[in-house]
């Protein structure tokens, strides 16, 4: 438990940082409306839900302030750039800004089912006090506003009126209803069985945040829930004419209470991240508007298309991504592709496996369907967005350990053939677990490269990779094993021989802290979110209590 929160220390804090906010504000809401005397009246009516409705509704305003800016990708990737203001325990939040996103959607769900449940309540008991059981003082409450010098506390105006229909008719309720609809088809299209197999459907209806947002700033101004005027609360003793309501316009001390409702203030939450990203898109669209020039495009035969690219100004880090459209496949849909180019080469490339109807018909655009070569002239245009930071570029802050990126290690690359350069990393340990050998095609080649060299300069030591084949058929089998004394490996062509089946990772994690018992590990991962956990895991358990002991530090690829 020590390690777990020695490693995850700065998440914990913003957690409950997030939790104490929300806490405080339902709380504070939950009491001012309670406690206020300009709601004595309203709250004879509707009882303790008008402070549950209001007080969701603050920490709703909340944390619809909050939505938008882990998703303001130039945003993350400025703050995360910036290496004077940010840290690297504070970096490695801003690349867990997706899952704060998902936490703070949570945070919206279960407030807005809060004030959705409470308002019905609410309408009920708007209805029920105009029937003669509610009492004298909730019927004359009710009966306000029927004459032109009176203003009403009551939205529903008698006691047959058809409440659904009713509500339907006001702007609270049309908005209330289209926020909710948009919310429910958001988050259920958000979850990952869909977002996975159909990201197509993800992709469109998470732009009905635009409808959310609109139908959030007009719905406060139904001003359903109405309270005492302050000017009515001064010539109006609520303390005493609640009790005496028998006298209302008979003395001067109780003239009939006046209400209004109160003004719409969602607006004043959202709208400064709402600015922040119309100008996240507007710099967006800028870059969808670059040129982007396509220099080489290959087919490999394990299904995965190879692109090289150009574009004016493209500056990238190693182990970052982009988001890529080609509007001939779709004019809307970004898509996101880690680059596996170093910043060394003059070009970007990225390497896209078929995954989904998107790369599918990518594939078609390109011909790598038939295989049939086209001139780079007929290429499709394409559009980039980016590069945008992640944790594999933290990976020359740490001494050992790195993501399987090609970035990466094409990166390592050129900085041990560039003379008089000093690496401040001095050990690499790379992990590949891979179901199919066919996936180590596009790979393999760089990795002999990087192999190669590092023998010619003597750091046979720098790199040590180890490559896990998780299945194979007979044949392969009968391969493997017939060639199992070959100097090369016979699935990659490496010296380092592929190991068959998965890593104990108890035992990998053991020998690092064996042989770098005192150093500060960075562990960089992408892939499978139960494998995360797992590693996520063991290097809390490896770390060391003692900050003078070895340090696992975790960093997961989020986008």
């Amino acid at each position: 438990m020590g390690c777990w929160i020695l490693n995850e220390k700065l998440s914990v804090l913003l957690l409950l940082v997030w939790l104490g906010l929300n806490f405080y504000l339902f709380i504070d809401t939950f009491h001012w409306y309670e406690d206020e005397d300009a709601y004595i009246y309203t709250r004879i009516m509707l009882g303790s839900t008008l402070a549950w409705a209001r007080a969701s509704a603050t920490c709703l305003n909340f944390n619809c302030m909050l939505i938008l800016l882990p998703v303001s990708r130039n945003l993350i990737s400025f703050l995360r750039g910036a290496s004077i203001c940010c840290g690297g325990a504070l970096r490695r939040q801003l690349d867990k800004s997706i899952a704060f996103h998902k936490m703070v959607a949570y945070g919206i769900a279960v407030n807005t089912t809060i004030h959705i449940v409470a308002h019905l309540i609410n309408i009920e008991r708007y209805h029920t006090s105009q029937s003669k059981e509610a009492g004298e003082l909730r019927n004359k409450l009710s009966g306000l506003g029927k004459s032109p010098n009176e203003s009403y506390l009551n939205p529903i105006r008698t006691y047959e009126t058809n409440t659904t229909g009713e509500v339907l008719t006001t702007i609270a309720g049309i908005t209330g209803v289209v926020i909710t609809v948009a919310l429910i088809l958001i988050m259920t299209s958000s979850t990952e069985p869909i977002r996975r197999s159909c990201y197509e459907v993800f992709w469109y209806t998470h732009h009905l945040f635009v409808v959310f947002f609109i139908g959030l700033i007009i719905h406060g101004m139904g001003q359903l829930v109405r309270g005492q005027t302050p000017q009515s609360l001064l010539l109006h003793n609520v303390t005493y004419c609640k009790d005496h309501y028998l006298e209302w316009e008979n003395t001067t001390q109780c003239p009939l209470p006046q209400f209004s409702g109160n003004k719409p203030v969602a607006w004043k939450w959202v709208l400064s991240p709402m600015v922040l990203y119309i100008c996240e898109r507007i710099v967006r669209f800028w870059r969808f508007r670059q040129e982007v020039v396509i220099t080489k495009v290959v087919t490999h035969s394990s299904g995965v298309l190879e692109l090289h690219m150009k574009k004016h100004g493209f500056k990238m880090g190693p182990g970052q991504y982009i988001f890529l459209q080609c509007p001939s496949v779709s004019q809307l849909e970004w898509h996101p592709f880690t680059l596996t180019s170093a910043p060394e080469e003059d070009v970007f490339s990225v390497h896209i496996r078929v995954i989904g109807d998107w790369t599918a018909a990518l594939f078609k655009a390109f011909g790598a369907e038939e295989k049939a070569f086209k001139e780079l002239w007929m290429l499709p245009r394409l559009a980039v967005d980016g590069p945008y930071g992640s944790a594999t570029t933290d990976v020359f802050h740490y001494r050992v350990s790195v993501t399987p990126f090609a970035s990466i290690l094409k990166s390592i690359w050129y900085k041990c053939c560039k003379p008089n350069t000093v690496l401040v990393l001095q050990k690499v340990y790379f992990y590949w677990i891979c179901r199919d050998p066919s996936a180590f095609e596009w790979f393999a080649d760089l990795l002999f490269h990087l192999e190669t060299k590092m023998a010619d300069k003597g750091k046979n030591d720098f790199l040590s990779y180890h490559i896990f084949l998780t299945g194979w058929d007979e044949s392969q089998a009968t391969h493997i094993a017939l060639h199992y004394d070959d100097k090369m490996d016979v699935i990659t062509g490496l010296r380092q021989k592929t190991c068959y089946g998965r890593p104990n990772w108890d035992n990998e994690f053991k020998r690092l802290v064996e042989k770098h018992p005192s150093n500060s590990i960075g562990v960089f991962f992408c892939g499978p979110k139960s494998l995360s956990k797992i590693l996520q895991k063991t290097c809390n358990s490896y770390s060391s209590v003692d900050p003078r002991g070895v340090q696992f530090h975790y960093n997961k690829e989020s986008y």
